[in-house]
Protein backbone atom coordinates (compact mmCIF):
# COMPACT_ATOMS: atom_id res chain seq x y z
CA UNK A 1 0.00 0.00 0.00
CA UNK A 2 1.11 3.58 -0.57
CA UNK A 3 0.75 4.10 2.90
CA UNK A 4 3.70 2.20 3.68
CA UNK A 5 6.16 4.44 2.15
CA UNK A 6 4.68 7.77 1.97
CA UNK A 7 3.16 10.24 4.48
CA UNK A 8 -0.39 10.71 3.10
CA UNK A 9 -1.75 12.13 5.86
CA UNK A 10 0.72 14.94 5.55
CA UNK A 11 1.13 14.75 2.25
CA UNK A 12 -2.71 14.26 0.38
CA UNK A 13 -1.02 13.50 -3.02
CA UNK A 14 -4.34 12.56 -4.24
CA UNK A 15 -5.59 15.72 -3.48
CA UNK A 16 -6.08 18.52 -6.50
CA UNK A 17 -5.68 21.36 -4.23
CA UNK A 18 -2.67 20.39 -2.62
CA UNK A 19 -1.32 19.39 -6.15
CA UNK A 20 -1.50 22.65 -7.40
CA UNK A 21 0.21 24.35 -4.47
CA UNK A 22 3.04 22.09 -4.42
CA UNK A 23 2.72 23.23 -8.56
CA UNK A 24 2.96 26.98 -8.00
CA UNK A 25 5.72 26.11 -5.23
CA UNK A 26 7.92 24.56 -8.40
CA UNK A 27 6.91 26.67 -10.90
CA UNK A 28 8.33 30.02 -8.53
CA UNK A 29 11.54 28.67 -7.25
CA UNK A 30 12.10 25.47 -9.86
CA UNK A 31 12.71 23.40 -6.47
CA UNK A 32 10.26 22.02 -4.41
CA UNK A 33 10.98 20.27 -1.21
CA UNK A 34 8.52 17.98 0.69
CA UNK A 35 10.06 17.38 4.26
CA UNK A 36 9.35 14.11 5.47
CA UNK A 37 7.43 12.95 3.12
CA UNK A 38 8.93 9.38 3.03
CA UNK A 39 8.25 7.63 6.54
CA UNK A 40 11.20 6.81 8.97
CA UNK A 41 10.71 3.05 8.85
CA UNK A 42 10.91 3.30 4.73
CA UNK A 43 14.35 5.37 4.73
CA UNK A 44 15.90 2.87 6.76
CA UNK A 45 14.89 -0.17 4.99
CA UNK A 46 16.04 1.38 1.97
CA UNK A 47 18.98 2.76 3.68
CA UNK A 48 19.93 -1.39 4.73
CA UNK A 49 19.15 -2.69 1.18
CA UNK A 50 21.50 0.01 -0.52
CA UNK A 51 24.20 -0.12 1.49
CA UNK A 52 24.37 -3.79 0.72
CA UNK A 53 24.71 -2.99 -2.96
CA UNK A 54 27.38 -0.32 -2.42
CA UNK A 55 30.27 -2.46 -3.31
CA UNK A 56 28.99 -3.21 -6.51
CA UNK A 57 28.29 0.32 -7.77
CA UNK A 58 30.40 2.00 -10.82
CA UNK A 59 32.76 4.71 -9.39
CA UNK A 60 33.65 7.27 -12.41
CA UNK A 61 36.09 9.83 -11.64
CA UNK A 62 36.16 12.55 -14.58
CA UNK A 63 36.02 16.01 -15.75
CA UNK A 64 33.07 17.61 -18.26
CA UNK A 65 31.79 20.20 -19.42
CA UNK A 66 28.82 22.16 -17.63
CA UNK A 67 26.53 20.71 -21.06
CA UNK A 68 27.65 16.88 -20.31
CA UNK A 69 28.68 17.14 -24.14
CA UNK A 70 31.63 16.47 -25.74
CA UNK A 71 33.96 20.18 -26.26
CA UNK A 72 33.81 22.15 -29.11
CA UNK A 73 37.17 22.11 -31.02
CA UNK A 74 36.39 25.49 -32.66
CA UNK A 75 36.07 27.50 -29.30
CA UNK A 76 39.36 28.01 -26.91
CA UNK A 77 40.06 25.53 -24.27
CA UNK A 78 39.60 28.32 -21.73
CA UNK A 79 35.70 28.64 -23.29
CA UNK A 80 33.11 28.32 -20.74
CA UNK A 81 31.77 25.77 -23.00
CA UNK A 82 35.01 23.71 -22.91
CA UNK A 83 35.61 24.87 -19.15
CA UNK A 84 36.28 21.49 -17.05
CA UNK A 85 34.80 20.67 -13.74
CA UNK A 86 35.24 17.46 -11.76
CA UNK A 87 32.78 14.79 -11.04
CA UNK A 88 33.24 11.70 -8.80
CA UNK A 89 30.48 9.18 -7.53
CA UNK A 90 29.26 5.68 -7.58
CA UNK A 91 26.21 4.63 -9.08
CA UNK A 92 24.25 1.16 -8.64
CA UNK A 93 22.06 1.07 -12.09
CA UNK A 94 17.97 0.30 -12.34
CA UNK A 95 19.31 -3.79 -13.37
CA UNK A 96 21.04 -4.16 -10.18
CA UNK A 97 18.21 -2.95 -7.93
CA UNK A 98 16.29 -6.32 -6.92
CA UNK A 99 12.36 -7.02 -7.53
CA UNK A 100 11.60 -6.70 -4.36
CA UNK A 101 13.12 -3.54 -3.18
CA UNK A 102 10.70 -0.69 -1.38
CA UNK A 103 12.57 1.90 -3.83
CA UNK A 104 10.48 -0.07 -7.05
CA UNK A 105 7.18 0.18 -5.18
CA UNK A 106 7.49 3.77 -5.14
CA UNK A 107 8.36 4.15 -8.49
CA UNK A 108 5.91 2.55 -9.55
CA UNK A 109 2.83 3.98 -7.61
CA UNK A 110 0.65 5.16 -9.79
CA UNK A 111 -1.00 7.58 -7.34
CA UNK A 112 2.75 9.12 -7.20
CA UNK A 113 3.16 9.38 -10.43
CA UNK A 114 -0.31 11.34 -11.13
CA UNK A 115 1.03 13.54 -8.24
CA UNK A 116 4.44 14.10 -10.15
CA UNK A 117 2.17 14.93 -13.52
CA UNK A 118 -0.28 17.59 -11.53
CA UNK A 119 3.02 19.24 -10.06
CA UNK A 120 5.27 19.06 -13.15
CA UNK A 121 2.24 20.35 -15.27
CA UNK A 122 2.29 17.08 -17.80
CA UNK A 123 -0.02 14.54 -18.93
CA UNK A 124 1.99 11.46 -17.85
CA UNK A 125 5.22 10.14 -16.40
CA UNK A 126 7.69 6.93 -18.18
CA UNK A 127 9.90 4.91 -17.24
CA UNK A 128 13.60 5.27 -19.30
CA UNK A 129 13.67 2.66 -22.27
CA UNK A 130 16.85 1.35 -21.23
CA UNK A 131 17.67 -0.98 -18.71
CA UNK A 132 19.81 1.04 -16.62
CA UNK A 133 18.66 4.67 -15.87
CA UNK A 134 14.97 4.55 -14.49
CA UNK A 135 16.03 4.11 -10.71
CA UNK A 136 19.35 4.96 -9.39
CA UNK A 137 21.59 5.48 -6.47
CA UNK A 138 24.48 7.43 -6.28
CA UNK A 139 27.21 6.73 -3.43
CA UNK A 140 29.73 10.09 -2.65
CA UNK A 141 32.15 8.82 0.14
CA UNK A 142 34.54 11.10 1.04
CA UNK A 143 36.17 13.77 -1.36
CA UNK A 144 33.54 12.83 -4.29
CA UNK A 145 31.64 15.76 -5.53
CA UNK A 146 29.18 16.10 -8.92
CA UNK A 147 30.64 19.07 -10.42
CA UNK A 148 28.74 22.03 -11.72
CA UNK A 149 25.88 21.09 -15.06
CA UNK A 150 22.72 21.43 -16.21
CA UNK A 151 20.26 18.35 -16.47
CA UNK A 152 19.24 17.43 -20.06
CA UNK A 153 16.08 16.51 -18.34
CA UNK A 154 13.21 19.17 -17.46
CA UNK A 155 12.87 18.05 -14.21
CA UNK A 156 14.31 15.72 -11.51
CA UNK A 157 12.91 13.61 -8.64
CA UNK A 158 15.18 12.36 -5.88
CA UNK A 159 15.71 11.46 -2.11
CA UNK A 160 18.25 11.77 -0.25
CA UNK A 161 18.90 8.88 1.61
CA UNK A 162 21.84 9.22 3.83
CA UNK A 163 23.73 12.85 5.09
CA UNK A 164 27.30 12.83 5.22
CA UNK A 165 29.05 14.26 8.40
CA UNK A 166 29.73 17.25 6.25
CA UNK A 167 30.28 18.87 2.22
CA UNK A 168 27.74 16.74 0.23
CA UNK A 169 25.87 20.35 -0.30
CA UNK A 170 23.72 20.74 -3.13
CA UNK A 171 24.16 24.55 -5.09
CA UNK A 172 22.61 25.60 -7.61
CA UNK A 173 22.22 29.12 -9.30
CA UNK A 174 18.72 29.63 -11.69
CA UNK A 175 18.17 31.00 -14.44
CA UNK A 176 21.73 30.79 -15.96
CA UNK A 177 20.36 28.86 -19.27
CA UNK A 178 17.30 30.54 -20.97
CA UNK A 179 15.02 27.80 -21.35
CA UNK A 180 13.84 29.00 -24.62
CA UNK A 181 17.14 28.34 -26.30
CA UNK A 182 18.26 31.67 -26.46
CA UNK A 183 21.92 32.03 -25.50
CA UNK A 184 22.21 35.78 -25.52
CA UNK A 185 24.87 36.19 -22.32
CA UNK A 186 24.74 32.56 -21.26
CA UNK A 187 28.33 31.75 -21.78
CA UNK A 188 29.40 35.09 -19.57
CA UNK A 189 26.83 33.81 -16.96
CA UNK A 190 28.35 29.75 -17.03
CA UNK A 191 31.51 32.02 -16.72
CA UNK A 192 30.87 33.92 -13.65
CA UNK A 193 29.46 31.05 -11.60
CA UNK A 194 32.28 28.82 -12.47
CA UNK A 195 34.79 31.57 -11.32
CA UNK A 196 32.55 32.00 -8.17
CA UNK A 197 31.48 35.99 -9.10
CA UNK A 198 27.24 34.90 -8.84
CA UNK A 199 26.34 33.88 -5.63
CA UNK A 200 25.10 30.19 -5.24
CA UNK A 201 21.44 29.15 -3.62
CA UNK A 202 21.50 26.43 -0.88
CA UNK A 203 18.65 23.50 -1.27
CA UNK A 204 18.79 22.26 1.56
CA UNK A 205 17.14 18.35 2.17
CA UNK A 206 17.10 15.85 4.72
CA UNK A 207 17.05 12.29 4.13
CA UNK A 208 13.21 10.74 3.25
CA UNK A 209 13.15 14.09 1.65
CA UNK A 210 10.81 14.36 -1.60
CA UNK A 211 12.61 16.77 -4.44
CA UNK A 212 11.75 17.67 -7.43
CA UNK A 213 13.88 19.97 -9.06
CA UNK A 214 14.22 21.66 -12.47
CA UNK A 215 17.76 21.19 -13.68
CA UNK A 216 17.67 22.58 -17.29
CA UNK A 217 18.49 26.03 -16.43
CA UNK A 218 19.89 26.19 -13.54
CA UNK A 219 23.35 25.17 -13.18
CA UNK A 220 24.18 22.97 -9.82
CA UNK A 221 26.34 20.83 -8.42
CA UNK A 222 26.86 18.60 -4.70
CA UNK A 223 30.39 19.60 -2.95
CA UNK A 224 32.97 16.98 -2.02
CA UNK A 225 31.67 15.17 0.91
CA UNK A 226 33.44 15.22 4.06
CA UNK A 227 33.90 12.45 6.80
CA UNK A 228 33.10 8.55 7.35
CA UNK A 229 29.50 8.39 5.81
CA UNK A 230 28.59 8.16 2.58
CA UNK A 231 26.35 10.40 0.91
CA UNK A 232 23.59 7.94 -0.34
CA UNK A 233 20.64 9.06 -2.97
CA UNK A 234 18.09 7.98 -5.07
CA UNK A 235 17.02 9.45 -8.58
CA UNK A 236 13.67 8.21 -9.49
CA UNK A 237 14.37 9.07 -13.28
CA UNK A 238 11.10 9.59 -15.33
CA UNK A 239 10.05 11.07 -19.23
CA UNK A 240 7.40 13.23 -20.10
CA UNK A 241 7.65 11.21 -23.32
CA UNK A 242 7.69 7.03 -23.97
CA UNK A 243 10.26 5.33 -25.62
CA UNK A 244 13.17 7.82 -24.29
CA UNK A 245 16.64 5.92 -23.30
CA UNK A 246 19.96 7.27 -22.92
CA UNK A 247 22.08 6.91 -25.78
CA UNK A 248 25.11 4.42 -26.42
CA UNK A 249 27.99 7.13 -25.01
CA UNK A 250 25.98 8.03 -22.03
CA UNK A 251 25.31 4.81 -20.70
CA UNK A 252 28.82 3.88 -21.01
CA UNK A 253 29.71 7.19 -19.31
CA UNK A 254 27.43 6.68 -16.08
CA UNK A 255 27.23 3.10 -15.69
CA UNK A 256 30.45 1.67 -18.03
CA UNK A 257 28.51 -0.12 -19.89
CA UNK A 258 24.99 -0.40 -22.49
CA UNK A 259 23.15 -3.15 -20.67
Amino acid sequence: MRTSTMDTGRYPIEDPAFTSICRHSLEADGALVLEGFFVDRVIERIVDESARLEGEAFYVDTTHNVYLTPTEPGLAEDHPFNRQVRSSKGLIADDQIPSSSLLRQVYDDLAFRMFLCGVLGIDDVHPYADELSSINIHFAPEGRELGWHFDNSSFAVTMLLQAPEGGGVFEFVAGVRDPNGERDGEFERVRRVLDDELQADTLQFAPGDLVVFRGRSALHRVTPTQGSVTRMLVVFAFNDQPGVGLSESALMTFYGRTS
